[in-house]
This record gives structure tokens, C-alpha cells and sequence, in this order.
């Protein structure tokens, strides 16, 4: 599958990635959104869902305090049940597939997700040149992702 095609693809990726982030094209972020608009037209997150199955995301104290408000619990209580404290120092959910993901890839708490979730794949970010590599991890991730760095390798 994706991963596959994004393993053979990686050093072409990558290569694309130092030479965007070298010549920092003017107009790159517009380029982004149309190109990020163009293939979420076509892909349907929920017949996919693997960045809930196989990423879990950072979360911030705003965060922890929104989940643990709507699931009527205390942030200490939330981050004992459900994250761990990273290397970096940085909280992350403890487990994959993430524990509010369902059996039919909705998100359970999907109006109070964490910022990482609301900004994935993160292609409409302002700088992209300075985003490359994170879209190329995320190429292996999400198909949206691997179609736009295609298109963008024609394009750039």
C-alpha cells in the first residue's frame, strides 16, 4: 500500500524537500492549499483514518484541558488514562490506534480534538518550505499527502 509506494518514493521526496526548502518558491503556500483542496476532494479520510491508526499526536496543555472538560474528567485524570510524556517532554497519546477512534474510523471526540489532529496533514501551514520534511514522513501516512508531493514534484 501507501507505505510501500512511499518507501520507493522517499529519496526522490526528500530530494524535493532540500530543494524547496533551498529556493523557498514564492507562491509555494497558495500552491499548498489548492494542491491539499484539490486531493481531500478525492480521498475520504474516514475509509482511511491511518493517521489515527498508526500516529499519535502531541498534545498541548489546551488541549488536554478541552478533552478532559468534555469527557467530564480532570487533566491529571485524562493524562494518567490516556497519554504518555515523550522524550522531548511533550505528551502524546499513550496508545495506537488512538483510544477515541471507532471501529468505523469516526473520531469520538471529534469537535474537541487536539490541535495536531485539526491541523494533519499540516500541507496548509504559512512557510511550507520550512514544513518539507514533516510532509515527507507524512507521505508514508496519508495518501492525500503522497499525491500532493507527486504533484508537486511535477510542479517545482
Amino acid at each position: 500500500g501507501l507505505a510501500e509506494k512511499a518507501r520507493r518514493k522517499a529519496a526522490d521526496f526528500k530530494q524535493l524537500a532540500a530543494r524547496i526548502r533551498k529556493k523557498q518558491p514564492a507562491g509555494l503556500d497558495e500552491w499548498f492549499a489548492r494542491a491539499d483542496e484539490e486531493a481531500f476532494a478525492e480521498i475520504d479520510c474516514l475509509a482511511c483514518a491511518q493517521c489515527c491508526k498508526t500516529t499519535p499526536p502531541m498534545l498541548f496543555e489546551k488541549d488536554i484541558e478541552r478533552l478532559a472538560s468534555h469527557l467530564r474528567m480532570r487533566p491529571g485524570k485524562f493524562v494518567e488514562l490516556y497519554l504518555i510524556l515523550d522524550t522531548d517532554g511533550i505528551y502524546a497519546m499513550r496508545t495506537t490506534p488512538c483510544p477515541f477512534l471507532g471501529a468505523d474510523n469516526y473520531c469520538s471526540v471529534y469537535e474537541h480534538r487536539p490541535k495536531a489532529c485539526r491541523e494533519f496533514p499540516h500541507t496548509t501551514h504559512r512557510r511550507m518550505y520550512q514544513k518539507m520534511q514533516l510532509a515527507v514522513t507524512n507521505a508514508s501516512i496519508c495518501p492525500a499527502v503522497f499525491r500532493i508531493l507527486e504533484k508537486l514534484e511535477r510542479s517545482f
